[in-house]
């Protein structure tokens, strides 16, 4: 289901690069750590990074806060700006990849309409899957985006209530009935997963956040860091393994509590990373992660793909088979971020079409 499968964050499509336009260096670094997170995880397969780092959560609670604070605006204005800014990318990443599924003996039915709106999990064939699979988070994204404005009206009613509910359905879908094993029960289990995150952005960035005392916040969110932790190792034999990806329950309260302290870091203690600015190389590469999130998030697994008969290659050349280490995962994650690199340069201009900015090589 998607909630368990290994994938990373797309971020939310609304951002914008650079600390000229407001951007919060924080956030932005925070959304960069966790595009290069996924990479590597999915490059080196560690079942202990979602532990470490819990991108999803993270993910998602940053596109909660953004999304409350575009509301401001009329909510249908809202959502039309988020679907042109997240469709683009995607159907330029899809036509590449539907093409090959067809080339390779594919064949649709009528639920190619998912490759249009993602509102479901698009189809796809066995030979494609590594590159398809990543689409759960774009699906709950557009969910999310699609919900707020109801979600917004709930959560002011009662802020600190709804907020601590939101882990409600999770519980439910593990211990109470299970979601149906289709779409629509994969889409609820994913929602379910990371409804607490996406709710506690609304929570930052209505105030809720720095009003809370640190007494309740910090034993609140280490006891979820301690269930979370606790479940994912109770349940390894159930699940084969101790990784978040593969646990909903376990994802969501670890997320729950980690992603509570970051944001709540930010919110009563005023952390920011604006000091980056005077490291102007680390402070550009943060711009442009932002700036080409979505083109990083959607071709990073095919250049982990392509990466492996171009490693391949090296084999033949015998200084290469004496020098380089071929053989080291790591090798293969560094040959996937200059694969990711020649993508960003050749397909990331359509973020800067699909936000109406002039299309550039590099932000």
């Amino acid at each position: 289901m998607g909630a368990h499968r290994k994938g990373g964050p797309a971020p939310d499509t609304a951002t914008a690069p650079g600390p000229a336009s407001g951007r919060d260096r924080y956030f932005d670094t925070l959304r960069a750590l966790a595009l290069v997170r996924v990479v590597a995880y999915h490059a080196l397969g560690w079942p202990w990074a979602g532990l470490v780092f819990p991108s999803m959560g993270i993910m998602f609670a940053l596109a909660g806060t953004l999304m409350a604070k575009s509301l401001a605006r009329p909510a249908l204005k809202v959502v039309r700006s988020r679907l042109r800014r997240l469709l683009p990318p995607f159907w330029f990443w899809g036509l590449f990849v539907v093409v090959a599924m067809l080339v390779h003996g594919w064949m649709p039915g009528w639920r190619i309409v998912y490759w249009v709106v993602p509102l479901g999990d698009p189809p796809g064939s066995a030979w494609g899957e590594q590159a398809w699979e990543i689409l759960w988070y774009l699906r709950t994204y557009l969910w999310f985006v699609l919900l707020s404005p109801l979600l917004l009206r709930l959560f002011r009613l009662a802020p600190v209530p709804v907020l601590l509910l939101s882990l409600t359905p999770i519980v439910v879908f593990q211990f109470v009935r299970q979601p149906p094993d289709d779409r629509l029960g994969t889409a609820l289990l994913d929602l379910a997963t990371y409804l607490f995150c996406w709710i506690l952005g609304f929570a930052h960035r209505d105030g809720v956040l720095r009003r809370l005392k640190p007494a309740a916040v910090v034993p609140l969110s280490s006891a979820a860091l301690a269930f979370g932790a606790w479940y994912a190792f109770a349940h390894r034999a159930e699940y084969g393994t101790y990784d978040l990806d593969e646990n909903p329950l376990a994802q969501a309260f670890w997320s729950a509590g980690f992603v509570t302290l970051l944001m709540y870091a930010k919110a009563r203690l005023g952390t920011d990373f604006a000091g980056l600015s005077r490291m102007r190389r680390l402070d550009r590469l943060v711009t442009v992660f932002n700036a080409r999130a979505v083109t990083i998030y959607l071709w990073h697994e095919i250049a982990l793909v392509l990466a492996v008969p171009l490693i391949d290659l090296c084999w033949q050349v015998p200084a290469f088979e004496a020098y380089l280490p071929l053989a080291s995962q790591w090798f293969l994650l560094g040959a996937g971020w200059v694969l990711i690199t020649v993508f960003v340069v050749l397909a990331g201009w359509v973020e800067d079409v699909a936000a109406r900015k002039r299309p550039r090589l590099l932000p």
